[in-house]
């Protein structure tokens, strides 16, 4: 999954010159916490609401522009990186929205949300489902063998997730909505254990 597939292409923006109220109406306006300073389409910077909270004081409201306020350096992400890349540099920096910029233009951004919505719908969570967490027998291709077995069985699987590492490692198999007792005696027969199911 592609970044350019779950940004928001209609970003809000602000120019440097402006004010911290104008920061303020337009966040407060669109329902937004990440607002891109840009010149001439080019990222310059980014406002976070958490970056105008500290500056709230009419004071300085008044005598600080955003070129003062703004993070100079903003992290970034290119439209053709993945969704799981984007995961992890929110993930390593606790940011809530990543820029997407292409050749220095800022193109769209991607906040902690979208991908979010996005990794909801692979998954296939708000689909009708039942599920099914297994440990595979440690040997060869014990995968294939399992993923097989619950097709086999009238299984259709929706997604797949992993939790745990090395021989504990369990895999989240979420299915279209089934019975899952003739798959677990299955599985159980060839040495998978089934952890938990919900059907």
């Amino acid at each position: 999954m592609q970044v350019k597939n779950w940004m928001i292409r209609k970003v809000v923006t602000i120019s440097k010159n402006g004010l911290i109220t104008d920061a303020l109406t337009l966040m407060k306006k669109y329902s937004i916490r990440h607002l891109p300073v840009v010149e001439d389409k080019v990222l310059i910077g980014l406002i976070t609401e958490s970056d105008l909270r500290q500056v709230m004081i009419p004071p300085l409201m008044n005598e600080m522009s955003l070129d003062q306020v703004m993070i100079k350096n903003p992290v970034t992400i290119g439209p053709n990186e993945s969704l799981e890349e984007a995961a992890r540099l929110i993930y390593r920096y606790k940011i809530g929205g990543l820029p997407v910029v292409d050749k220095g233009k800022l193109v769209g951004i991607l906040t902690t949300p979208d991908i979010l919505t996005a990794f909801i719908q692979l998954m296939g969570v708000l689909e009708t489902s039942s599920r099914l967490d297994i440990q595979l027998a440690a040997r060869p291709k014990a995968f294939e063998e399992a993923s097989g077995i619950i097709q086999q069985k009238g299984g259709q699987i929706i997604s797949v997730g992993m939790m745990g590492k090395g021989p504990k490692k369990t895999y989240l198999f979420r299915l279209k909505r089934c019975p899952l007792e003739p798959i677990i005696q299955a599985l159980g027969k060839k040495g998978h254990q089934v952890i938990s199911s919900e059907e």
